[in-house]
């Protein structure tokens, strides 16, 4: 937990991550308007970084509670929410594997990066309990994963040379990857085993969505189509999102469950 705390800490920029990456944030906030419905919910944010999500929720009127591994993270999210003109409920320094609180407390639950850090599957299962039991009869959870496909997407986008084809084909066997291969500690999972995974907590799926699915392949040329063009091969992208013959192209994937 050190190397990923300090990883984000110094290293990598999580607010602008989604900047680049609008394809990913936009359609993910479209999950989250379709499927978190009500005023004023209490939502907790869990390994919510900077507090992208948490930020968009609280301007829709929510209270919204942010837990992050990395500190810096929660001080830039103070910076980003003030920026915005919206006050979260709370900014806590923490862990998903050890959450503080009273059981079935939240409305919805976003657990939407821890599990792309937990390499043991009794952690990943634990960080899911630990969301889980803090949501509320009836609420919703929504968590994202990485794809075990990523990895060869990501090359695909601007191929270069590669070592051999196992270095890329190697996380469809083992989803773990270690820091030496770059970015840091991570599991990168198949769809099967993260729905396995979402309904061994006892919840009830409500969408499984691969959340770029063939946009992301270009998505630096459909980011850069103008707002009208853009919009079109968005509504591509969600309309495609559930669709099972097209899973394995997206980089992330998108769980929301009840409770």
């Amino acid at each position: 937990m050190n190397d990923i705390e300090r990883y984000y800490e110094e290293r990598y920029d999580e607010w602008n991550r989604l900047a680049r990456h609008k394809i990913e944030f936009d359609i993910t906030k479209r999950y989250l308007n379709e499927f978190i419905q009500g005023e004023r919910l209490d939502i907790f944010d869990i390994g919510g970084g900077p507090g992208r999500y948490s930020i968009y929720l609280a301007g829709k009127g929510h209270q919204v509670t942010l837990l992050d591994l990395a500190k810096g993270h929660l001080d830039l999210a103070k910076e980003k929410a003030q920026e915005a003109g919206v006050e979260l409920a709370d900014y806590i320094h923490g862990n998903a594997l050890a959450l503080d609180g009273t059981d079935a407390q939240y409305d919805a639950v976003l657990l939407m990066g821890p599990l792309y850090h937990l390499t043991k599957e009794e952690d990943r299962r634990k960080a899911a309990a630990e969301a889980v039991r803090v949501l509320k009869p009836g609420g919703l959870l929504v968590a994202s994963f990485i794809s075990s496909y990523a990895p060869l997407m990501d090359m695909l986008m601007e191929p270069a040379a590669i070592e051999s084809p196992e270095e890329l084909l190697v996380y469809l066997a083992d989803g773990e990857n270690r820091p030496e291969k770059g970015f840091t500690t991570a599991y990168f999972t198949s769809y099967h085993e993260a729905r396995e995974l979402m309904a061994a907590s006892g919840l009830t799926e409500l969408a499984f969505a691969g959340v770029e699915n063939v946009l992301g392949l270009r998505e630096p040329e459909i980011n850069g189509l103008t707002e009208t063009e853009y919009r079109k091969w968005l509504e591509i992208g969600y309309q495609l999102s559930r669709d099972r013959n097209v899973i394995g192209t997206s980089m992330h994937y998108l769980y929301i469950g009840r409770k």
